[in-house]
């Protein structure tokens, strides 16, 4: 016992026995509602008085107040009773006649009743999880408030005695109103008297530091006086330990010395903890010499106060990012299980490169090839942008550093090959033919992917024979009036123009099967994507508003854009506006963007419906709709078309655009398809669909040896335009380039070489024009 509070500082424990204990079968979930997070407190004693919970915890109106303004967990918001703060008091058994006799039992011995509007009951686990998320949600609401301040640890999990605890919590707020800390939210483990709260602490100014050390001193002698613990569920380590005097009092504390002389009598073990500790304002990450550089940076941050520091101090260590399953966040993690490759590690990283401090481990700043290699093996995938509890987006933070790290030197190659594809899949389009076989043939084919920077193991995408803009040309069809309400706009990305055009060709049909008139851009379009993810983005600008431009009479007649791609749709949604912050036509455009799902379950005339597939169908989510346009809407399109649909919770494909075609990145990309997707896609009933809108995900699932290939749902419902899709594998039919055959691939082996001399050409010719 005597180890357990020590903190690593007299052993190392090399091997340790746990003691399991059963997971009960059953739960039940009782809310009880208050005035207070004071009264509730109050009331915990009694509680405990009647039954031994499985969990008693507590938030307070603050916290729920945050979540409104934040728009977070408002569904577990909306599941509470109607009250100011509320405990939630988890009842588990072995049967649900226990649970359930358990927690009437206690409404009763309190004198409530299910049927009043402060008390919420339930036995159903997915509902009690969804309750308890606003609970769970404390950490991430209040460590960045919408008001701007910054919050802080140092006074987060300070515990007393539960019969004490309403008592404590209004000497606590006097103390926070002595300070004028203003009103940080409590909440925390009631059942245990432990109390969580963030503070508004000024931790950047000389006076900010020495109200932070009076306010710890001050807090201290409050619990103490309380006979509770400065630290009820976390360690003391340098936040806390020079207080512990004023808990055990100096004669308990100088026996602990006594005690660490004769386990470590040279202190090598962890010092600077528990004795002879560091004081509580010494080792402050930030403190008053702290002195980042102001960075001129291309991305916006307007929700950081257009500071990329602030933005990089959204991280506060919750380590969400270090989960194993479920959501997206972070592939690069599960995959490695190393801190580095974390969310939370890299945002460490790029602190330390800020250089705020003259002691910071990093160095170099943007050319730090230390955060290089750290955000190397992030995905991009903007999972921790929706999963992080504090909004962290690592995919952006990403390309911010490339953008400086490479700048005016060259870059490595993938950049130009897979940055640049638009413009090579542009230059292509004019002899598909010649281009598949090149990147194709064994000899010319290896030495391209070599000379590319793309892993060995990976197969370039084919080229279509035609393109969906030519093939939209040749239809003659004119072009609808931008102004007339039923008009929209397909965007052409590069991926359904020149790789997937049946998915644009579908849909078209599908659009035009709801009533709509579908307009495609007369000249050449490009969100700007590949560049932006390889962190060029003084081209992605470029390209950006040369779109506007070619866009401009749409935006101006207010028209919808279409997008089928998710991740060009979600540039124009999140990426683009932060790009180009004062660009109005940016914002019109961020506006007037929707998914081929949103329009048709939003804006479809009445009365239409989609065609009825009456089939199962597995489906993946990209990363970036499910961080950026969620998927709420493509969920009700396939309930109206009769899908049987199970989405998958499996986290990223691991193709991630570019990410797993580079070289190097081949063994990471495949590991993480391998924890979730591949398998599950390889499960799914052979008549069942495979659905996946990102063309990422369409080709990690046709190359992972599966054996399937994936749909995209406008290639679903059209087929059912047709009839009945037939139960042999439907995703035959999808109309998909194959691979060239290799008497093709000899063929035109010596022309190849003409055709990336005409590339290269075309490419100098693109970088000169404005």
């Amino acid at each position: 016992r005597a180890l357990l509070g020590s903190e690593g500082t007299l052993v190392t424990v090399l091997r340790a026995e746990l003691e399991l204990v059963p997971v009960p079968s059953y739960e039940s979930l009782l809310v009880l509602g208050y005035d207070d997070i004071c009264q509730a407190a109050d009331h915990v004693p009694r509680i405990l008085e009647h039954c031994s919970p499985g969990q008693l915890e507590a938030l307070d109106g603050r916290m729920a107040q945050l979540m409104r303004e934040e728009h977070a967990y408002l569904e577990s918001l909306r599941l509470l009773p109607e009250a100011d703060s509320w405990l939630l008091v988890q009842f588990t058994g072995d049967s649900k006649e226990e649970v359930d006799t358990r927690a009437h039992a206690l409404l009763k011995s309190i004198g409530r009743s299910e049927k009043d509007s402060s008390v919420a009951f339930s036995d159903d686990p997915q509902r009690e999880q969804r309750m308890l998320k606003a609970r769970e949600a404390g950490l991430g609401v209040t460590a960045r408030p919408p008001d701007g301040r910054e919050t802080w640890e140092g006074w987060e999990d300070s515990a007393v005695p539960p019969e004490r605890l309403g008592d404590y919590l209004r000497d606590l707020r006097k103390l926070f109103e002595e300070f004028d800390y203003d009103h940080p939210s409590l909440y925390g483990h009631f059942g245990q008297g432990c109390v969580h709260t963030r503070i508004p602490f000024g931790l950047k100014t000389g006076e900010g530091v020495a109200d932070f050390r009076r306010f710890l001193e001050r807090a201290a002698d409050l619990v103490a006086s309380y006979d509770g613990s400065l630290s009820g569920e976390h360690g003391d380590g340098q936040s806390r330990g020079e207080l512990l005097t004023r808990m055990f009092g100096e004669r308990l504390v100088g026996a602990f010395g006594e005690f660490k002389a004769l386990f470590d009598p040279g202190n090598r073990m962890n010092p600077g903890k528990v004795v002879d500790p560091n004081p509580v304002d010494g080792q402050l990450r930030l403190g008053p010499s702290w002195r980042p550089d102001t960075h001129e940076t291309h991305f916006g941050y307007p929700e950081d106060d257009h500071s990329f520091t602030r933005a990089v101090l959204r991280c506060v260590g919750i380590g969400n990012c270090r989960s194993l399953k479920g959501d997206v966040m972070c592939p690069s993690y599960r995959a490695t299980r190393e801190e580095e490759h974390s969310t939370r590690g890299r945002s460490r990283l790029l602190f330390e490169m800020l250089d705020g401090h003259p002691d910071s481990a990093v160095k170099d700043g943007w050319r730090s090839t230390e955060v290089r290699d750290a955000l190397d093996l992030c995905l991009a995938c903007k999972g921790c942008k929706s999963d992080c509890p504090t909004g962290v987006d690592m995919a952006t933070y990403k390309a911010e550093f490339l953008a400086h790290h490479y700048a005016g030197r060259p870059r490595p190659a993938a950049h130009y090959s897979m940055g640049w594809l638009p413009l090579w899949a542009h230059l292509a389009e004019r002899a598909p033919g010649l281009a598949n076989s090149a990147l194709h043939a064994p000899l010319l084919g290896r030495a391209g992917k070599a000379l590319a920077g793309v892993a060995g193991q990976r197969q370039p995408p084919v080229f279509a024979e035609r393109s969906f803009v030519r093939w939209w040309r040749a239809l003659g069809t004119e072009q609808p009036d931008p102004a007339d309400p039923a008009t929209v706009v397909l965007w052409p990305d590069t991926f359904s123009n020149h790789f997937h055009p049946s998915v644009a060709m579908s849909a078209v049909r599908v659009l035009e099967d709801a009533g709509f008139r579908v307009a495609v851009p007369e000249a050449p379009v490009c969100c700007g994507l590949t560049w932006i993810s390889t962190g060029q983005l003084a081209v992605a600008k470029k390209v950006l508003r040369r779109s506007l431009r070619v866009l401009a009479p749409y935006l101006e007649a207010g028209t919808p854009v279409i997008g089928l791609e998710p991740s060009c749709t979600a540039v124009f949604r999140s990426d683009a506006p932060e790009l180009l912050p004062d660009d109005q036509d940016v914002q019109r455009l961020a506006g007037r963007t929707r998914t081929f799902a949103e329009q048709l379950v939003h804006h479809a005339p009445d009365g239409w419906q989609p065609p009825s597939l009456t089939r199962q169908a597995t489906v993946q989510t990209h990363c970036h709709q499910h961080a950026i346009m969620k998927f709420d809407a493509d969920r009700e399109l396939m309930r109206r078309a009769h899908l049987d649909a199970d989405v998958l919770d499996e986290g990223c494909c691991g193709l991630a655009g570019n990410f797993g075609f580079e070289r190097g990145h081949h063994d990471v990309s495949m590991a993480v398809g391998e924890s979730g997707v591949l398998p599950a896609v390889r499960g799914a009933a052979p008549d069942s669909l495979v659905l996946a809108d990102g063309f990422s995900c369409r080709t990690q699932i046709e190359q992972g040896g599966t054996g399937r290939r994936a749909l995209h749902l406008a290639e679903a419902l059209a087929l059912a335009l047709d009839g009945p899709v037939p139960s042999d594998r439907p995703e035959r039919l999808a109309r998909r380039p194959a691979e060239p055959s290799g008497t093709a691939r000899w063929a035109t082996t010596a022309a190849a070489g003409t055709l990336a001399a005409a590339a290269a050409f075309g490419a100098v010719r693109q970088l000169r024009r404005p």
